[in-house]
């Protein structure tokens, strides 16, 4: 059997010499090739004409198995590496191969493991948590009903309710996706937020990224400052310091976290602008072009970044 890495997770198991200015602390793998949906902005959608080889801006060549275990017990790749990370593409036979794989890394390294999958059962998440994944995923992707149907296939109420109900029954494992840029305000995207919170389930926040191919390519991604804002607000709402119900908006924009942006500042630094998710994932350039600023930074931000990811948060807001 074959398995996509990520470029830069092929680098960290030895598989390439590719030169990087942050190594993934996850190893990011894609099971399965061409999905069964139509989402408008991926790059494996069914009616996608992007490469086979493409996820976001990332590309992800294929390796044989046995070069990819390999990879796992490298000395490199037990230095750097944090957690295994699988990404599911929706056809047939992808989540099934999916479980096999999930026991081969098993055999091979103790790191926790998650999967962004779309399991379709309570039954289905819970087989992958009995085989010992310590996250699944069920990604959301679009933060309102209206949004999903633009932009994805199915029902995003079903979706949600497969969500809450595999949260409830197994508590602190549950992750989502939300995307921001989709065409959502951000008073509908900072409501999304606060019920994942109120739920449990821990959001991988991305950027909205245009990719040549897909129905979404011509669209550009969200403003700096409106995505440093929803960046923000997820911070402040994950940590307990506020609630969503005490935020301000002026015709669906933020205008005030119920703390001043000075203050926020002074307590978070950087951290509200570092890649979220599961504890170790930090997609580098999942969503980035190098050389320009970054939407998820994948490390500690220097004080000059802090400053200037403040600077876009203060725009069009009360201080």
């Amino acid at each position: 059997m074959t398995i996509r890495c990520s470029i830069g997770t092929a680098k960290v198991l030895g598989l390439n010499k590719l030169r990087v200015d942050a190594l993934p602390t996850t190893a990011y793998l894609m099971v399965g090739e061409r999905c069964q949906y139509n989402c408008a902005f991926c790059a494996q959608a069914r009616e996608s004409s992007s490469r086979a080889d493409l996820l976001s801006r990332i590309s992800w060549p294929k390796f044989k198995g046995e070069s990819f275990l390999e990879g796992l017990v490298q000395p490199e790749a037990k230095t750097v590496l944090e957690r295994i990370c699988f990404q599911v593409v929706q056809d047939k036979a992808a989540l099934e191969d999916t479980k096999e794989w999930v026991k081969s890394v098993k055999s091979k390294t103790n790191l926790p493991i998650c999967v962004s999958a779309g399991p379709r059962t309570l039954e289905e998440v819970k087989e992958l948590l009995d085989l010992g994944v310590e996250h699944v995923s069920i990604a959301l992707d679009a933060a309102t009903s209206e949004i999903y149907h633009q932009s994805k296939d199915g029902s995003w109420a079903e979706r949600l309710k497969l969500l809450s109900e595999s949260a409830e029954k197994f508590p602190g494992r549950m992750t989502t996706h939300l995307i921001v840029g989709l065409g959502e305000s951000e008073e509908e995207m900072v409501k999304c937020l606060q019920t994942m919170a109120d739920m449990g389930i821990t959001v991988a926040l991305f950027a909205f990224t245009p990719i040549k191919g897909t129905r979404m390519e011509g669209v550009k991604q969200p403003n700096m400052s409106h995505y440093r804002r929803i960046q923000v607000a997820h911070d402040v709402i994950r940590t307990g310091l506020a609630r969503a119900d005490g935020f301000r908006f002026e015709d669906g924009q933020l205008a005030d976290f119920g703390i001043s942006v000075d203050e926020l500042q002074k307590k978070r630094g950087g951290e509200p602008f570092q890649t979220s998710g599961c504890t170790g994932c930090n997609r580098p350039y999942y969503n980035e072009t190098p050389g320009e600023e970054l939407y998820n930074y994948p490390k500690t931000l220097t004080a000059e970044e802090v400053v200037k990811a403040w600077a876009h948060v203060s725009e069009a807001m009360d201080s």
